[in-house]
């Protein structure tokens, strides 16, 4: 997403659809942030980032119960016939504290995280 593009949807969309809207191209993408697997996912037998990743890319199951806030920040996928979770959190750029503005990519951090159940 370009400046401009970006700066059109912060004036067009409401808060939550632009953190949704960032928070997909992080997911599908790989953009705008970081996704980062816990060693348990790792070390699972035959795991295979690929899989991971299409299967994040792929993912649509919002739902009131997972998605309350529209922001498409959390959710399950299986691998390997293992559930997984992944969340999103928004930190500042120095990742020193939470982001003052998530729906704002100038000044958010974005950090996918994938997990088994009793990591989180």
């Amino acid at each position: 997403m370009t400046g401009s593009e970006q700066a059109r949807c912060a004036c067009d969309t409401p808060r939550a659809e632009q953190i949704a809207r960032l928070n997909d191209r992080l997911r599908k993408h790989g953009a705008g942030g970081a996704i980062m697997v816990t060693r348990g996912v790792r070390m699972m037998a035959g795991f295979k980032p690929t899989e991971l990743l299409a299967q994040l890319a792929a993912y649509d199951g919002f739902d009131v119960d997972n998605d309350p806030h529209g922001e498409r920040d959390f959710g399950d996928v299986e691998v390997c016939g293992t559930g997984l979770l992944w969340k999103i959190d928004y930190y500042s750029r120095d990742m020193k504290f939470a982001s003052p503005d998530p729906a704002d990519p100038a000044v958010t951090e974005r950090i996918l995280t994938v997990m088994l159940p009793e990591e989180w």
